[in-house]
């Protein structure tokens, strides 16, 4: 087992409803990188802004579909956990996923995007898998996911670090600059790693345009920023990270910050 990880997030502004055209520039976008994870952003191979759920639900997938396989492929590839966003198709549903892929395994593990933001409630249902954390024991760390929205809800790094997360990844298609304040904190308050990888470039739909603030970043367990991508580029950050160190909760010699919570107290 690895003591040294290496961590890839990449930003990417993905061309609206052109899967293929998507697969290949990112292929080409990641060809010439190396890591042991890789983190894309949220729906990075559709687009976010869909004017209905009929429009969404064409780019629609099971866990057999393009986005799964092109995922699955990257990882056997690169030898490297993929984390990337997709439209997932479960019964008459729609919802808003992230597939974490493994090489050395075919079945993905998917998180559904619980918090969902502005628009999204039109096109996607609220997922209902909660969150949890996943341990690869190939590369000795365990992962946790959360998308975009969920940063803003405390409860999920939290639950996420109880559960053993040494990273937590967030595939994003984020429209403000107000989390680059937070994750640092969320990072520092829960000791863990945090990965945002996010999209760049805009969207239109129903008359309305989005523009995406890029900026994708890695924040070290003690609020530091290991790296960050330009504004408005695509581009891949990587940075070395170790997951061992995040296990250790405690403050000095006589304090632990998860010990020393009292939860009875607190609702």
């Amino acid at each position: 087992m690895k003591t040294k990880l290496k961590l890839a997030v990449v930003q990417f502004s993905p061309e609206h409803s052109m899967q293929e055209k998507n697969m290949a520039q990112l292929s080409a976008l990641i060809e010439n990188h190396s890591a042991d994870v890789f983190v894309l952003p949220e729906l990075c191979l559709t687009g976010y802004f869909f004017s209905s759920s009929d429009q969404a639900a064409q780019l629609a997938e099971t866990k057999n579909g393009p986005s799964l396989s092109f995922f699955q492929q990257l990882a056997q590839e690169k030898n490297a956990l993929v984390v990337g966003g997709f439209i997932e198709k479960s019964a008459d549903k729609l919802y808003n996923s992230v597939a974490l892929t493994i090489p050395e395994q075919s079945e993905p593990v998917i998180y559904q995007k619980t918090h969902l933001f502005y628009q999204e409630p039109s096109t996607f249902s609220q997922g209902n898998t909660g969150f949890f954390s996943f341990y690869d024991s190939v590369r000795d760390v365990s992962i946790g996911m959360m998308i975009c929205y969920d940063w803003r809800f405390p409860e999920v790094t939290r639950l996420l670090a109880l559960q053993g997360a040494d990273l937590i990844v967030c595939p994003s298609n984020l429209i403000t600059n107000i989390w680059q304040k937070v994750l640092p904190a969320r990072a520092i308050e829960n000791k863990v790693y945090i990965a945002v990888a996010n999209r760049c470039g805009q969207e239109e739909a129903t008359h309305e345009t989005l523009t995406f603030t890029g900026h994708s970043a890695i924040y070290k367990y003690n609020g530091d920023e290991l790296a960050k991508a330009p504004h408005n580029e695509d581009c891949v950050i990587v940075t070395d990270f170790y997951p061992k160190e995040t296990r250790n909760k405690s403050i000095g010699d006589y304090n632990d910050m998860f010990r020393d919570r009292s939860p009875q107290f607190y609702s």
